[in-house]
């Protein structure tokens, strides 16, 4: 694995961070339990990741010990196998290293046979261990419809007596307010919010974790991060195949939004982080009709799944405003959509025009700020300059820093790997507090609501558009001016 420090320099430089942080220390033998062993997710992602952990140091031969749990009938080789074609980005030593240190138990979800048969290897693990304060970390890779049920299992049977109890829930958390407040609440009986981290994978990913470092660590930004100078903000989630149904990405750019949009926290502390973004959340004015798009792309009914008089979206832009001092009067263009032209994920801050312009170059574009979560991570400014030669004439160009160049040599971990580092380390900033998910939800479920009451439309485009044209006439509506004759090309090395 290219471009990593020794797990020596990684174990010190995270007792700095748990002291600045103020996070608990991390010793003991760790058991990670990964319910839904045999499923997609797991062998795709939790697996994956845990591997790369491993291979990496930051997990250890010694400390550590994965559970593989479903109803599958498996033998411990069997689950081996099944996610073996999986495990790539290190060496053979390494892979089969790995392997040797996962165990799977085949039981149900909801009866205590199963559960009680996971302890007890758990424990058995532990005790050969010879750990004082051993861990434990859940992983539920399953549908979020069996979570309290699994949950009641975790608490009956599985608790740690000694140490710490951790588990991770996947999204979607809920479908609307009611739903997500119920999951809540079933959860919230059985364990405290310490012990939950509700995973969203987007807040892994390397450049939405640097949009506070980017906003609070560099002057530049701090005077130019508000109404006075910010036209409109845009938050783009684009993929050119699929669908998610009904809301599946609302909660996905709501996230990444309170980032773009909180105040500065007291401290990096988890709970001042996510104490701003709630307080932005609860600032968020109702959503009006007139500034909300849905589409739905021509081809999506014929899947026979799928009702003929169906007006589920897989595509929405929705405008937001934000009432404090802050972003009065500042548009933050939310638009997620599938089968489209392209895939991609990005932050667009639109500066506003430059006053007298002397050089009549309003036409060419705004400045922008644009931050390329995928592919091809980068951010660049896009600016104005003057064309080279001998003509006073000026063209958009950039200042750019794209990862795959600045980078070249060093490792950019997936979003999973860092999430369930997080976990072990116990740092709950990159995770969806209970607040936090009832205030967003309490946004955009009066629109989910109209939505299934057909008093907003779907309204059809081509599978490989940009989408609705009434998207870009929203946008450009409340604010937005598109750059023409400029693309930015991601530079290569060639």
């Amino acid at each position: 694995m290219s471009g990593g420090s020794s797990p020596r320099s990684r174990r010190s430089s995270f007792n700095s961070l748990s002291r600045d942080l103020e996070l608990p220390s991390e010793q003991g033998c760790l058991s990670v339990i990964v319910l839904g062993a045999s499923g997609d997710l797991a062998k795709k992602k939790t697996f994956p990741a845990l591997f790369h952990l491993f291979a990496q140091g930051f997990i250890q031969s010694g400390e550590v010990h994965i559970f593989g749990y479903a109803r599958s009938n498996l033998s411990d080789d069997g689950l081996r196998e099944r996610i073996r074609g999986y495990l790539k980005g290190a060496s053979e030593e390494h892979l089969s290293d790995f392997l040797q240190h996962i165990k799977y138990v085949s039981g149900s979800y909801d009866s205590g046979e199963g559960f009680e048969k996971l302890n007890k290897e758990i424990s058995e693990y532990e005790k050969s261990n010879k750990s004082e304060s051993p861990r434990r970390l859940f992983y539920l890779a399953l549908p979020p419809s069996v979570y309290p049920s699994v949950c009641k299992m975790i608490r009956t049977y599985c608790m740690n007596p000694s140490g710490w109890t951790r588990v991770i829930v996947e999204k979607p958390f809920g479908k609307d307010l009611d739903s997500a407040e119920e999951l809540s609440a079933q959860l919230g009986e059985l364990f405290d919010e310490n012990q939950l981290y509700r995973i969203d994978h987007y807040l892994g990913k390397e450049l939405v974790q640097n949009l506070l470092v980017l906003r609070f660590a560099n002057r530049l930004f701090l005077p130019l991060w508000n109404r006075d100078n910010i036209d409109n903000i845009q938050i783009v989630f684009r993929e050119d195949f699929g669908t998610d149904g009904r809301g599946g990405y609302f909660d996905q750019y709501g996230y990444v939004f309170c980032l773009v949009a909180m105040e500065k926290p007291v401290s990096l502390k988890p709970e001042h982080i996510r104490d701003e973004k709630v307080k932005v959340l609860q600032s968020v004015n109702p959503i009006k009709h007139d500034e909300v798009v849905l589409g739905q792309y021509e081809g999506y009914k014929d899947d026979p799944t799928v009702p003929d008089d169906s007006n589920t979206p897989t595509f929405a832009s929705v405008v937001l405003r934000v009432h404090n001092e802050r972003w009065e009067g500042v548009p933050f263009i939310l638009k997620a959509g599938k089968a489209l032209s392209s895939r991609k994920a990005e932050v667009r801050v639109q500066f506003k025009d430059v006053p007298g312009d002397i050089f009549k170059c309003k036409r060419q574009g705004r400045n922008e700020f644009v931050i390329r979560l995928q592919p091809s991570e980068a951010m660049y400014m896009k600016l104005t300059v003057k064309k080279p030669g001998l003509e006073m004439a000026t063209e958009q160009s950039e200042l750019d820093l794209s990862y795959g160049m600045r980078y070249q040599n060093v490792k950019i971990p997936e979003a999973y790997e860092r999430l369930i580092l997080d976990t072990i380390r116990g740092d709950q900033q990159h995770f969806v507090r209970r607040d936090e998910l009832k205030a967003a939800w309490q946004i955009f479920t009066p629109l989910l609501h109209d939505i299934d009451e057909g008093k907003v439309k779907s309204i059809p485009y081509q599978p490989g558009s940009r989408g609705p044209k009434e998207a870009d006439e929203l946008s450009e509506r409340v604010g937005y001016m598109q750059t023409h004759g400029y693309i930015w090309i991601p530079p290569t090395l060639a």
